[in-house]
C-alpha cells in the first residue's frame, strides 16, 4: 500500500529582517505624505503607530527641538529606524546586556558609539540593542520612522552616570499605546 503524501501547511510570511525593516523605514521616511501626517508639538514628542511589514510595530515619531529617548533598550525585537526631516544622533553601546537580574553595571571603556542621522537615512540594529536617540537641534523638529520585530514586548529604561549604566525601570506595550 503507498504511503500517505504529506500534507503542508500553508507557509507563513517569513519575519521581516532588520534590513527589511531599515528598507520601510527609509521607504516611509521619503513619503512626504506620511511624514506631513504627524501633528507636531513645540512641547513633547508626538506618535502615529504605522503599519509595519510582516507583523512588525511602527511608529512615525515628532521630535521637538533638544528632545531625545534617554537610555533604553528593546529587548528581544530587532529594529530599524529613519530620519525623515531635521536630524538625530545616536549614542549606543557595542555591549550586550544580561536580560535580567542586574540593576547596575559598570561599562568597559570603548564601547560608546556615536551617529548621526539626516534626512533620509537610517540604521538598523538587532535585539538587544542599547542606544538612545536626541534632536539635538536648538531650532528644527525632526521627524523619524521606527519599525521592530517581533512588536516591542518591553522597553527597559536606563539611566547612565560615566560608565555605570542602571536600569531604572522597564515599559510594557500599554505604557506607550
Amino acid at each position: 500500500m503507498p504511503s500517505p503524501l504529506p500534507t503542508h501547511a500553508p507557509a507563513r510570511p517569513s519575519a521581516p529582517t532588520a534590513a527589511e525593516l531599515l528598507d520601510f523605514a527609509l521607504r516611509t521616511a521619503a513619503d512626504p505624505e506620511i511624514v506631513d501626517s504627524l501633528p507636531l508639538d513645540p512641547e513633547g514628542r508626538t506618535w502615529i503607530r504605522l503599519d509595519g511589514p510582516g507583523g512588525s510595530e511602527a511608529w512615525l515619531i515628532g521630535w521637538p527641538p533638544g528632545t531625545g529617548t534617554g537610555w533604553h533598550d528593546h529587548a528581544e525585537s530587532r529594529g530599524a529606524f529613519a530620519t525623515a526631516r531635521g536630524r538625530l544622533t545616536e549614542h549606543s553601546l557595542t555591549v550586550r546586556l544580561p536580560s535580567e537580574g542586574w540593576q547596575s553595571l559598570e561599562l568597559a571603556p570603548d564601547v560608546d558609539r556615536t551617529r548621526s542621522l539626516g534626512a533620509v537615512s537610517g540604521r538598523a540594529f538587532g535585539e538587544h540593542h542599547v542606544h538612545e536617540v536626541l534632536n539635538e537641534s536648538a531650532s528644527e523638529h525632526a521627524v523619524s520612522v521606527h519599525a521592530y520585530y517581533p512588536p516591542l514586548p518591553l522597553i527597559r529604561r536606563f539611566s547612565r552616570s560615566g560608565p555605570v549604566l542602571r536600569l531604572e525601570h522597564v515599559e510594557r506595550p500599554a505604557d506607550w499605546q
